[in-house]
Protein backbone atom coordinates (compact mmCIF):
# COMPACT_ATOMS: atom_id res chain seq x y z
CA UNK A 1 0.00 0.00 0.00
CA UNK A 2 1.17 3.51 -0.85
CA UNK A 3 0.08 6.32 1.49
CA UNK A 4 -0.47 9.69 -0.15
CA UNK A 5 -2.14 13.00 0.60
CA UNK A 6 -4.02 15.03 -1.97
CA UNK A 7 -5.18 18.61 -1.51
CA UNK A 8 -7.68 20.30 -3.81
CA UNK A 9 -7.81 24.06 -3.42
CA UNK A 10 -10.72 25.52 -5.36
CA UNK A 11 -12.51 28.85 -5.52
CA UNK A 12 -14.82 28.14 -2.59
CA UNK A 13 -13.26 25.36 -0.54
CA UNK A 14 -10.02 23.55 0.22
CA UNK A 15 -10.12 19.80 0.83
CA UNK A 16 -7.73 17.13 2.05
CA UNK A 17 -7.68 13.39 1.43
CA UNK A 18 -5.16 11.07 3.06
CA UNK A 19 -5.46 7.54 1.65
CA UNK A 20 -3.71 4.25 1.09
CA UNK A 21 -3.55 3.06 -2.52
CA UNK A 22 -3.61 -0.63 -3.36
CA UNK A 23 -1.62 -1.07 -6.60
CA UNK A 24 -3.07 -4.55 -7.11
CA UNK A 25 -6.67 -3.34 -7.33
CA UNK A 26 -6.22 0.37 -8.12
CA UNK A 27 -8.46 1.21 -5.16
CA UNK A 28 -8.11 3.89 -2.51
CA UNK A 29 -8.65 3.24 1.20
CA UNK A 30 -9.65 6.52 2.78
CA UNK A 31 -7.95 7.44 6.07
CA UNK A 32 -8.95 11.08 6.49
CA UNK A 33 -11.09 13.40 4.38
CA UNK A 34 -11.97 16.94 5.35
CA UNK A 35 -13.18 20.19 3.82
CA UNK A 36 -12.93 23.84 4.83
CA UNK A 37 -14.80 26.72 3.17
CA UNK A 38 -12.14 29.41 2.65
CA UNK A 39 -13.67 31.36 -0.29
CA UNK A 40 -10.23 31.84 -1.88
CA UNK A 41 -11.96 33.27 -4.96
CA UNK A 42 -13.55 36.13 -3.01
CA UNK A 43 -13.68 39.09 -5.39
CA UNK A 44 -11.33 37.57 -8.01
CA UNK A 45 -13.87 37.93 -10.83
CA UNK A 46 -14.02 41.69 -10.12
CA UNK A 47 -10.49 42.60 -8.96
CA UNK A 48 -8.32 39.95 -10.60
CA UNK A 49 -6.49 39.47 -7.28
CA UNK A 50 -6.69 37.13 -4.29
CA UNK A 51 -7.90 39.12 -1.27
CA UNK A 52 -5.58 39.22 1.79
CA UNK A 53 -8.30 37.84 4.09
CA UNK A 54 -9.02 35.02 1.61
CA UNK A 55 -5.34 34.09 1.53
CA UNK A 56 -5.16 34.04 5.35
CA UNK A 57 -8.23 31.78 5.60
CA UNK A 58 -6.59 29.43 3.11
CA UNK A 59 -3.23 29.43 4.90
CA UNK A 60 -4.97 28.68 8.22
CA UNK A 61 -6.56 25.60 6.65
CA UNK A 62 -3.18 24.58 5.22
CA UNK A 63 -1.65 24.70 8.69
CA UNK A 64 -4.37 22.38 9.97
CA UNK A 65 -3.87 20.01 7.04
CA UNK A 66 -0.09 19.97 7.55
CA UNK A 67 -0.65 18.58 11.06
CA UNK A 68 -2.96 15.85 9.75
CA UNK A 69 -0.51 14.85 7.01
CA UNK A 70 2.33 14.65 9.53
CA UNK A 71 0.19 12.53 11.86
CA UNK A 72 -0.57 9.97 9.14
CA UNK A 73 2.89 10.04 7.59
CA UNK A 74 1.97 10.38 3.92
CA UNK A 75 4.73 9.31 1.53
CA UNK A 76 3.95 12.05 -0.97
CA UNK A 77 1.80 15.17 -0.91
CA UNK A 78 0.25 16.81 -3.95
CA UNK A 79 -1.45 20.19 -3.82
CA UNK A 80 -3.61 21.12 -6.78
CA UNK A 81 -5.03 24.61 -7.19
CA UNK A 82 -7.86 25.36 -9.56
CA UNK A 83 -9.91 28.22 -10.93
CA UNK A 84 -9.36 31.16 -8.55
CA UNK A 85 -5.58 30.83 -8.43
CA UNK A 86 -5.38 30.45 -12.23
CA UNK A 87 -7.06 33.81 -12.65
CA UNK A 88 -5.28 35.87 -9.97
CA UNK A 89 -2.54 38.41 -10.66
CA UNK A 90 -0.96 37.79 -7.23
CA UNK A 91 -0.95 34.00 -7.39
CA UNK A 92 2.81 33.98 -6.55
CA UNK A 93 1.90 35.17 -3.04
CA UNK A 94 -0.44 32.18 -2.77
CA UNK A 95 2.18 29.73 -4.08
CA UNK A 96 4.87 30.97 -1.68
CA UNK A 97 2.52 30.85 1.30
CA UNK A 98 1.46 27.26 0.62
CA UNK A 99 5.06 26.14 0.08
CA UNK A 100 6.12 27.69 3.37
CA UNK A 101 3.45 25.74 5.27
CA UNK A 102 3.30 22.38 3.48
CA UNK A 103 6.69 22.15 1.81
CA UNK A 104 5.14 21.50 -1.60
CA UNK A 105 4.45 23.94 -4.38
CA UNK A 106 0.84 24.15 -5.54
CA UNK A 107 0.24 22.96 -9.09
CA UNK A 108 -1.94 25.58 -10.72
CA UNK A 109 -3.46 23.18 -13.20
CA UNK A 110 -5.28 23.89 -16.43
CA UNK A 111 -8.99 23.28 -16.85
CA UNK A 112 -8.26 20.22 -18.97
CA UNK A 113 -6.02 18.73 -16.28
CA UNK A 114 -8.70 19.47 -13.70
CA UNK A 115 -11.20 17.59 -15.86
CA UNK A 116 -8.88 14.57 -16.14
CA UNK A 117 -8.49 14.32 -12.36
CA UNK A 118 -12.24 14.72 -11.83
CA UNK A 119 -13.11 12.00 -14.31
CA UNK A 120 -10.62 9.54 -12.80
CA UNK A 121 -11.89 10.14 -9.28
CA UNK A 122 -15.57 9.98 -10.19
CA UNK A 123 -15.61 6.97 -12.50
CA UNK A 124 -12.98 4.59 -11.06
CA UNK A 125 -15.78 2.79 -9.17
CA UNK A 126 -18.60 3.39 -11.66
CA UNK A 127 -16.99 1.46 -14.52
CA UNK A 128 -17.89 -1.75 -12.65
CA UNK A 129 -21.59 -0.84 -12.56
CA UNK A 130 -23.15 -2.70 -15.49
CA UNK A 131 -26.51 -0.95 -15.04
CA UNK A 132 -25.04 2.47 -15.86
CA UNK A 133 -24.92 3.23 -19.57
CA UNK A 134 -21.84 4.76 -21.16
CA UNK A 135 -20.38 7.13 -22.10
CA UNK A 136 -20.35 9.07 -18.84
CA UNK A 137 -20.65 12.84 -18.74
CA UNK A 138 -18.90 14.01 -15.59
CA UNK A 139 -19.73 17.57 -14.52
CA UNK A 140 -17.74 19.15 -11.69
CA UNK A 141 -19.55 22.32 -10.61
CA UNK A 142 -16.99 24.31 -8.66
CA UNK A 143 -16.90 27.81 -7.26
CA UNK A 144 -15.29 29.50 -10.25
CA UNK A 145 -15.59 27.03 -13.08
CA UNK A 146 -17.39 23.90 -14.25
CA UNK A 147 -15.63 21.00 -15.93
CA UNK A 148 -17.35 18.80 -18.52
CA UNK A 149 -15.77 15.45 -19.34
CA UNK A 150 -17.10 12.69 -21.60
CA UNK A 151 -15.58 9.23 -21.65
CA UNK A 152 -15.99 5.54 -21.05
CA UNK A 153 -13.08 4.22 -18.99
CA UNK A 154 -10.84 7.09 -20.10
CA UNK A 155 -11.40 10.72 -21.06
CA UNK A 156 -12.53 11.26 -24.62
CA UNK A 157 -13.18 15.01 -24.52
CA UNK A 158 -13.07 17.70 -21.85
CA UNK A 159 -13.72 21.41 -21.44
CA UNK A 160 -13.62 23.85 -18.55
CA UNK A 161 -15.87 26.91 -18.62
CA UNK A 162 -15.95 29.90 -16.29
CA UNK A 163 -19.30 29.39 -14.59
CA UNK A 164 -19.39 28.29 -10.96
CA UNK A 165 -21.51 28.95 -7.90
CA UNK A 166 -19.27 31.68 -6.43
CA UNK A 167 -18.50 33.39 -9.74
CA UNK A 168 -22.21 33.50 -10.74
CA UNK A 169 -23.26 34.71 -7.28
CA UNK A 170 -20.69 37.51 -7.18
CA UNK A 171 -21.29 38.53 -10.79
CA UNK A 172 -25.08 38.65 -10.70
CA UNK A 173 -26.48 38.47 -7.16
CA UNK A 174 -24.24 40.88 -5.21
CA UNK A 175 -25.42 44.50 -5.11
CA UNK A 176 -23.41 47.07 -3.08
CA UNK A 177 -21.52 44.25 -1.42
CA UNK A 178 -24.62 42.37 -0.28
CA UNK A 179 -26.15 39.20 -1.76
CA UNK A 180 -29.73 39.87 -2.90
CA UNK A 181 -32.09 37.95 -0.63
CA UNK A 182 -33.84 36.37 -2.48
CA UNK A 183 -32.65 37.19 -6.03
CA UNK A 184 -34.88 38.90 -8.54
CA UNK A 185 -36.19 37.25 -11.71
CA UNK A 186 -33.83 39.48 -13.73
CA UNK A 187 -30.80 38.34 -11.73
CA UNK A 188 -31.75 34.68 -12.15
CA UNK A 189 -32.21 35.23 -15.89
CA UNK A 190 -28.73 36.78 -16.08
CA UNK A 191 -27.17 33.70 -14.45
CA UNK A 192 -29.11 31.45 -16.78
CA UNK A 193 -27.87 33.41 -19.82
CA UNK A 194 -24.24 33.03 -18.69
CA UNK A 195 -24.69 29.29 -18.08
CA UNK A 196 -26.35 28.74 -21.46
CA UNK A 197 -23.49 30.57 -23.19
CA UNK A 198 -21.00 28.41 -21.29
CA UNK A 199 -22.87 25.27 -22.35
CA UNK A 200 -22.64 26.42 -25.97
CA UNK A 201 -18.88 26.78 -25.47
CA UNK A 202 -18.52 23.38 -23.81
CA UNK A 203 -20.52 21.71 -26.58
CA UNK A 204 -17.94 22.85 -29.15
CA UNK A 205 -15.45 20.43 -27.56
CA UNK A 206 -17.47 17.90 -25.58
CA UNK A 207 -20.25 15.84 -27.25
CA UNK A 208 -22.79 16.52 -24.50
CA UNK A 209 -25.64 14.87 -26.39
CA UNK A 210 -23.78 11.55 -26.64
CA UNK A 211 -23.65 11.01 -22.88
CA UNK A 212 -25.84 8.27 -21.41
CA UNK A 213 -25.11 8.76 -17.69
CA UNK A 214 -24.70 12.17 -16.05
CA UNK A 215 -22.36 12.11 -13.03
CA UNK A 216 -22.38 15.20 -10.82
CA UNK A 217 -19.55 16.25 -8.51
CA UNK A 218 -18.69 18.86 -5.87
CA UNK A 219 -20.54 20.73 -3.16
CA UNK A 220 -23.43 22.23 -5.10
CA UNK A 221 -24.41 18.81 -6.44
CA UNK A 222 -23.92 16.91 -3.19
CA UNK A 223 -25.88 19.55 -1.27
CA UNK A 224 -28.78 19.31 -3.72
CA UNK A 225 -28.66 15.53 -3.28
CA UNK A 226 -28.64 15.79 0.52
CA UNK A 227 -31.70 18.07 0.39
CA UNK A 228 -33.44 15.72 -2.05
CA UNK A 229 -32.83 12.76 0.25
CA UNK A 230 -34.22 14.66 3.25
CA UNK A 231 -31.18 13.87 5.37
CA UNK A 232 -31.14 15.13 8.98
CA UNK A 233 -27.42 15.84 8.59
CA UNK A 234 -24.82 15.59 5.85
CA UNK A 235 -24.13 11.86 5.42
CA UNK A 236 -21.57 11.15 2.73
CA UNK A 237 -22.38 7.41 2.65
CA UNK A 238 -26.03 8.16 1.80
CA UNK A 239 -25.19 10.78 -0.83
CA UNK A 240 -22.49 8.77 -2.68
CA UNK A 241 -24.01 7.24 -5.83
CA UNK A 242 -27.50 8.58 -5.06
CA UNK A 243 -29.59 9.05 -8.20
CA UNK A 244 -31.58 12.29 -8.17
CA UNK A 245 -34.33 12.77 -10.79
CA UNK A 246 -34.51 15.89 -12.97
CA UNK A 247 -37.86 16.97 -11.52
CA UNK A 248 -36.44 16.92 -8.00
CA UNK A 249 -33.42 19.00 -9.08
CA UNK A 250 -35.79 21.51 -10.70
CA UNK A 251 -37.90 21.79 -7.53
CA UNK A 252 -34.86 22.26 -5.29
CA UNK A 253 -33.30 24.82 -7.66
CA UNK A 254 -36.49 26.89 -7.58
CA UNK A 255 -36.69 26.56 -3.80
CA UNK A 256 -33.08 27.71 -3.30
CA UNK A 257 -33.59 30.71 -5.60
CA UNK A 258 -36.77 31.88 -3.87
CA UNK A 259 -35.76 31.20 -0.26
CA UNK A 260 -34.26 33.81 2.05
CA UNK A 261 -30.79 33.48 3.56
CA UNK A 262 -32.34 32.41 6.87
CA UNK A 263 -34.50 29.75 5.21
CA UNK A 264 -31.53 28.26 3.34
CA UNK A 265 -29.34 28.39 6.44
CA UNK A 266 -31.99 26.46 8.40
CA UNK A 267 -31.70 23.42 6.12
CA UNK A 268 -29.94 20.75 8.25
CA UNK A 269 -27.45 19.68 5.55
CA UNK A 270 -26.48 23.20 4.47
CA UNK A 271 -22.86 24.14 5.15
CA UNK A 272 -22.68 27.77 6.37
CA UNK A 273 -20.22 28.62 3.60
CA UNK A 274 -22.65 27.42 0.94
CA UNK A 275 -25.79 29.29 2.03
CA UNK A 276 -25.31 32.26 -0.33
CA UNK A 277 -24.06 30.30 -3.36
CA UNK A 278 -26.28 27.20 -3.45
CA UNK A 279 -28.95 28.92 -5.56
CA UNK A 280 -26.51 29.63 -8.39
CA UNK A 281 -24.94 26.18 -8.05
CA UNK A 282 -28.28 24.40 -8.24
CA UNK A 283 -29.24 26.48 -11.28
CA UNK A 284 -26.03 25.44 -13.08
CA UNK A 285 -26.88 21.77 -12.45
CA UNK A 286 -30.47 22.26 -13.63
CA UNK A 287 -29.36 23.97 -16.86
CA UNK A 288 -26.93 21.11 -17.60
CA UNK A 289 -29.67 18.51 -17.12
CA UNK A 290 -32.02 20.42 -19.38
CA UNK A 291 -29.39 20.85 -22.09
CA UNK A 292 -28.39 17.17 -22.05
CA UNK A 293 -31.86 15.76 -21.50
CA UNK A 294 -30.64 13.81 -18.46
CA UNK A 295 -33.48 12.13 -16.57
CA UNK A 296 -31.33 11.92 -13.44
CA UNK A 297 -27.92 12.77 -12.04
CA UNK A 298 -25.73 10.15 -10.37
CA UNK A 299 -24.04 11.93 -7.47
CA UNK A 300 -20.46 11.07 -6.58
CA UNK A 301 -18.62 11.99 -3.41
CA UNK A 302 -15.46 10.85 -5.17
CA UNK A 303 -14.14 13.53 -7.45
CA UNK A 304 -11.05 15.55 -8.32
CA UNK A 305 -9.61 14.93 -4.83
CA UNK A 306 -9.72 11.15 -5.33
CA UNK A 307 -8.28 11.59 -8.83
CA UNK A 308 -5.36 13.59 -7.39
CA UNK A 309 -4.65 10.86 -4.82
CA UNK A 310 -4.90 8.04 -7.39
CA UNK A 311 -2.60 9.74 -9.90
CA UNK A 312 -0.10 10.66 -7.17
CA UNK A 313 0.02 7.08 -5.85
CA UNK A 314 0.45 5.72 -9.38
CA UNK A 315 3.41 8.07 -9.85
CA UNK A 316 4.97 6.82 -6.59
CA UNK A 317 4.55 3.22 -7.80
CA UNK A 318 6.10 4.07 -11.16
CA UNK A 319 9.08 5.75 -9.43
CA UNK A 320 9.60 2.63 -7.33
CA UNK A 321 9.68 0.39 -10.38
CA UNK A 322 12.18 2.66 -12.12
CA UNK A 323 14.49 2.64 -9.08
Amino acid sequence: MTRVAGIDCGTNSIRLLVADFDPATGELVELDRRMTIVRLGQGVDKTGRLAPEALERTFAACREYASVIEEFGAERVRFVATSASRDAENRDEFVQGVFGILGVEPEVISGDEEAEFSFTGATRELVTHDHLERPFLVVDIGGGSTEFVVGEEHVRAARSVDVGCVRMTERHLVVDGVVTDPPTAEQIAAIRADVEAALDLAAQTVPLAEARTLVGLAGSVTTVAAIALGLPEYLSSEIHHARIPYETVREISERMLTATHAERAAIPVMHPGRVDVIGAGALVLLAIMERTGAAEVVVSEHDILDGIAIKTAEEVEADRKRS
